[in-house]
Parts: C-alpha cells; sequence; structure tokens
C-alpha cells in the first residue's frame, strides 16, 4: 500500500480526497496555487507544496510542476480527482514514466475513452447504440455545415476533450452553427488545452443517466446505481439523485450488466462512468465515459454504503476491490445539490470574493456537506465556481426531497451571492417532484418562470 500520495486538485474534492487517504493511514500532500494558499484543503494536507500562480495553466494544470512536487516529496502516486488533468493521458504517462503511479486507468485507456470522439467510435464498434454524429473531427466551419445538413438541425457542437460543459453548443440553423463553431474552439481549447470538435444530433427530450463501475486488475468488475442527473443548466449539472425514479429494476439490471461488459471489453481499471441520454420510449444511447471520479460519486456512495475514494486507490495498489457485485444494493434515495457562488438573477455571473459567515446544515441522519471552504474563504476568479456539495440520504424521494429542502433553508453563508434559492425553488417544482423532467426542464420551462416568480415577489415587497 502507498505511504504517501499527491492529490493533485484543489476544493472540496481535494478535501476528500485528503481526508480518504488519512482514514486509510496514509499521508497526503498537497498542491496549491497562490490564490489557494490559505485553503482548507491545504491546512488538511500533511504536507503541502506552491506550484505556481493562480491561473490553471499556471498551477493545476502544470504537469512538470506536480510532477515534481510529487518526487520532491516522496510520494509514490498521484491522485487527480476530478477536472484539470484527471482525464489527460498525456500526464498519466508521464506519471508512469516517473514511476509514480497514476490513480485511474491506464492512459491508452484514457486516451481511447476520455477522447469523447473516439469513445463513440469505441461503442459504435461494440455494438453499443450511440447518439448519432459526424464521423470524424471537424476542423473548419465548413466541414462542420456539411456534417449538420446530413444530420439534419438542431446539433450540438462538443468538444473532445473535457467535461462540465465546456466547448458545447446546440445550434438550430446554419447561421448560428458558423457562429457557435469558433466560440466553441476557443473555449474548448481555453479549457482542456485541445480545440478539437464534433457534432452530435440533438436528442430530445431526454434524461440523462449514467452509471459508474469500478475494475480492479483481478478482473472484478462492479457496476453501481444509476444516477439521474437530467437537470442541468447550460449543459452543466444542478442537482442529481440515485437512483432514477423512472428506470425499473429490471432496466437498471440490463444497463448495469451492459456497462459490465464494455468494461471488461477495453480492459479498463478503476472508477470510470459511461452517460447514456434516454429517450421517452426508454431507449438508451451512449453519450460518453468520463474516465474518472464524478463529482456526483457522492449520491453513490449514499445508497451504497461504498466508499469509492478509498476503492480508487486500493485498486491503483493492485489490490482486489473490497465489495463485490452482490453486495451493491440500492438503499433508499439519494440527492445532491451543488451550491455556488453564482447569481441566479443575472445569469449566473460567477461571484469571486470573501465568505463571511457560513453555517452548513446538520443535524438529522442522512445529511452530508461536501466542501473545501469555511467562514473567511475567499473564492477566487479563476476556479469553478462551486462552494460545496450538499447530499442527503432518505427512505424515499419524497423524504430525500423535504430534508434537502430543509437543508437548504438551514444553510447560512454572507459575502458573496449563491444559487440557494434558485436550488431551492427547483425542489418545490411539481415536475422535479415527479421525477418527470428532462435535460432541457431548466432552460426552457422552470429558469423563465422562476424568474418571473421572484421579480413579482420583490415588487410585492416594495
Amino acid at each position: 500500500m502507498f505511504k504517501k500520495v499527491l492529490v493533485a486538485n484543489r476544493g472540496e474534492i481535494a478535501v476528500q480526497i485528503i481526508r480518504a487517504l488519512h482514514e486509510m493511514s496514509i499521508q497526503a500532500v498537497a498542491i496549491y496555487s497562490v490564490a489557494d494558499q490559505d485553503s482548507l484543503f491545504v491546512q488538511l494536507a500533511d504536507e503541502a507544496v506552491c506550484i505556481g500562480a493562480g491561473p490553471v495553466n499556471e498551477s493545476y494544470l502544470n504537469m512538470q510542476a506536480i510532477i515534481s512536487a510529487a518526487n520532491l516529496t516522496g510520494c509514490q502516486a498521484i491522485h487527480p480527482g476530478y477536472g484539470f488533468l484527471s482525464e489527460n493521458a498525456t500526464f498519466a504517462t508521464l506519471c508512469q514514466a516517473c514511476q509514480l503511479t497514476f490513480i485511474g486507468p491506464d492512459a491508452d485507456v484514457i486516451a481511447q475513452m476520455g477522447d469523447k470522439a473516439t469513445a463513440r467510435q469505441t461503442m459504435k464498434q461494440l455494438g453499443v447504440p450511440v447518439i448519432p454524429g459526424s464521423i470524424t473531427i471537424l476542423s473548419t466551419v465548413t466541414d462542420a455545415l456539411a456534417s449538420a445538413q446530413q444530420l439534419g438541425y438542431p446539433v450540438m457542437i462538443k468538444a473532445t476533450a473535457g467535461g462540465g460543459g465546456k466547448g458545447i453548443r446546440v445550434v438550430n440553423d446554419e447561421q448560428a452553427l458558423a457562429q457557435a463553431f469558433q466560440t466553441a474552439k476557443q473555449e474548448a481549447k481555453a479549457s482542456y488545452d485541445d480545440g478539437r470538435l464534433y457534432l452530435e444530433k440533438v436528442i430530445a427530450p431526454a434524461k440523462h443517466i449514467e452509471v459508474q463501475v469500478i475494475a480492479d486488475t483481478q478482473g472484478h468488475v462492479v457496476y453501481l446505481p444509476e444516477r439521474d442527473c437530467s437537470l442541468q443548466r447550460n449543459h452543466q449539472k444542478v442537482i442529481e439523485e440515485s437512483p432514477c425514479a423512472l428506470l425499473t429494476p429490471t432496466e437498471r439490471q440490463q444497463l448495469g450488466e451492459l456497462v459490465a461488459a464494455e468494461t471488461k471489453k477495453l480492459h479498463y481499471t478503476n472508477t470510470g462512468t459511461f452517460e447514456f441520454l434516454m429517450d421517452q420510449q426508454h431507449q438508451f444511447y451512449f453519450l460518453e465515459m468520463n474516465t474518472r471520479l464524478q463529482v456526483e460519486h457522492t449520491v453513490t456512495e449514499m445508497v451504497t454504503g461504498l466508499e469509492l475514494i478509498k476503492a480508487q486507490v486500493l485498486v491503483a495498489a493492485k489490490m482486489p476491490l473490497p465489495f463485490s457485485q452482490d453486495e451493491v444494493q440500492v438503499n433508499g434515495v439519494a440527492i445532491e445539490c451543488r451550491l455556488n457562488a453564482e447569481d441566479p438573477y443575472h445569469d449566473f455571473r460567477p461571484q469571486p470574493g470573501q465568505i463571511k459567515s457560513l453555517i452548513y446544515p446538520m443535524g438529522t441522519l442522512g445529511v452530508r456537506i461536501d466542501a473545501g471552504v469555511v467562514a473567511g474563504s475567499t473564492i477566487a476568479p479563476f476556479y469553478d465556481s462551486m462552494i460545496a456539495k450538499v447530499i442527503v440520504h432518505g427512505k424515499d424521494r419524497k423524504t430525500a426531497i423535504a430534508k434537502m429542502r430543509r437543508c437548504l433553508d438551514e444553510l447560512v453563508l454572507t459575502g458573496v451571492q449563491t444559487n440557494r434559492e434558485f436550488l431551492s425553488g427547483l425542489l418545490t417544482s411539481e415536475v422535479v417532484k415527479q421525477a418527470t423532467y428532462t435535460t432541457e426542464y431548466i432552460q426552457q420551462d422552470f429558469l423563465k418562470e422562476w424568474l418571473t416568480d421572484a421579480s413579482t415577489q420583490i415588487s410585492s415587497a416594495n
């Protein structure tokens, strides 16, 4: 087993990895930017190394600086968390070349599945239904226009690398495609240092369903209960839950067995997530595979009682999975809300600044807060605006929703504006209560209604 592991990330996920390592009696080394020098994860680590200035290209994407920090502090392994370099095959290869274990899949599999266009072709060859899309990478607007004409509008421009909604645009006609192509390319290049794009046909209305798998080096593959991640804004997840209320036990088993079989064919190790769109006839279409831990892995942990970060570390150390498929059971319902420093009343503009006071809701069984900030912490302008993840567990959806609403009502945070009221409003929606929401619900229906109601309440108060 490893004695010391470097955590190549920041914020709440760095905190969770450090805590898991400490519970496994493993020392944790943090890397941090100048902007993060007073952060919670830096304080919790056994050692911490400053690797550069605030911008990600000068710090958390600086491979050489991260490798140097790992070697300097005597680490045997690196956990990349999610985002940043977690799906970067070059970084995984560099770790191996420097005798450092990358806690994730092998570099060749990351290259194969972390690249969304390549992953689509791989899944298609393996017989998995995929969303119709462009056959090759689109180098120019002319190529994109030709591909869109074959697919038929609306289409979605997508970056081959990364995640989190970056480099994605939905377009309805030629003019919109020509305008959006370059901006999507620039955004993808800035976010992932990879500007390659492809097109997919838009399937709507649909639910976004994902299934996480984990596999060890002994050949064992386990699939976990699916997550419903359909509540999205601009292709970024807002609220996630597990299991999906609309799936039958038979559908759950069939989908799980499908991804487990594909995982074995790929010779995949460690954790990954297969993402699908499910249409109204419950037909599933492969969307992409994330070759890393997911932000929303917490809801899976809540309904199964399994600890996935610890399992990742064990697998990376060539040890067998600590649980079998038979031990994976769905217990109740879990919901996660992403609390962000943003202004939902003004197009969700990021709200950097210092948190003056912060009281997290607790007090009952089944409440979990994953956070990387405390009172006095600063939300830097260089990074994602997520403050914390609020996760609840209940015996059923009604109980879980009521618990989450209570938690959001009790949460106290001053100094920066957040999306707390927006999240609370979503949970009062009858569409959300009935679990019939789709990926388009927030953008097409809920947001406009919520803003109108909020404006009316403000006018009445004045």
